[in-house]
């Protein structure tokens, strides 16, 4: 039997090992979700992997019931071996550029959308749409937020430092064996349960989708553009940023 639970852990570590401080930015999401709509919320987990959201959403609130929605077969598989049998979980597989990927939803409006480090995937164009949609999706009152790379381009010097810390941080960790995402997808690729879902996936993407990493300012002016009453940042590191839009 397949411990798919080791395969969401392994899923983490490699995780964090691009983003140490990836709970933080979920703590962050998940505190804003209770100041804004309760300890209950009906969640949707966009672009959601392997369920890393929907995990911590429903062991912080087990009121809470979340819909997570990706495309590729491989983390979808490991997020439905993951929360087999769990009733407040369902996952869809969808592609967020088609125009009717909304229609898939089981319900037709949501408390809260939560989305990490997933939608620098998408060109600007198509996540203007996105952004557009999800002001049809979240219920007044509900929120969006947005944890993502969204660096600036006015601070070449602090990013400069930033990356070389970064580096010596990860060869340091990728000496004692954690793995990157290049060799945790070569691990994915010779598993059994996994091989032919990793397959799907790189005919699907590639190596990595073409989209575009945009600055935190071009994220608040589209979704205030897009309909949202309220937009702000919520959390932030020298390159990443949590941006929260309020229906």
């Amino acid at each position: 039997m397949t411990d798919w639970q080791a395969w969401q852990e392994s899923w983490d570590r490699q995780q964090e090992w691009h983003l140490p401080d990836r709970e933080e930015r979920f703590r962050v999401m998940l505190d804003t979700v209770e100041a804004q709509v309760g300890d209950q919320p009906r969640v949707l987990d966009l672009a959601c992997g392997t369920g890393s959201i929907s995990a911590r959403l429903l062991r912080r609130f087990p009121g809470a019931v979340s819909t997570g929605v990706d495309l590729d077969p491989a983390l979808l598989t490991i997020a439905r071996g993951t929360f087999e049998g769990e009733s407040r979980v369902e996952f869809v597989t969808a592609d967020l550029t088609d125009p009717e990927w909304t229609a898939r939803l089981p319900y037709d409006s949501y408390d809260a959308v939560l989305t990490a480090t997933a939608l620098h995937w998408l060109t600007a164009d198509q996540l203007r749409t996105l952004y557009r949609q999800l002001a049809d999706v979240v219920r007044p009152g509900g929120v969006v937020m947005n944890a993502d790379h969204m660096p600036g381009d006015s601070t070449p010097r602090v990013h400069a430092a930033e990356r070389a810390f970064t580096e010596a941080r990860q060869a340091r960790e990728k000496a004692v064996g954690v793995l990157d995402w290049k060799e945790w997808w070569r691990v994915v690729s010779t598993a059994p349960e996994l091989a032919e879902q990793a397959r799907q996936r790189f005919e699907i993407y590639g190596d990595h989708a073409d989209g575009e990493i945009l600055p935190v300012t071009w994220h608040l002016d589209t979704l205030r553009a897009a309909g949202f009453d309220e937009v702000t940042v919520a959390w932030a590191s020298v390159t990443d940023a949590l941006v929260l839009a309020l229906r």
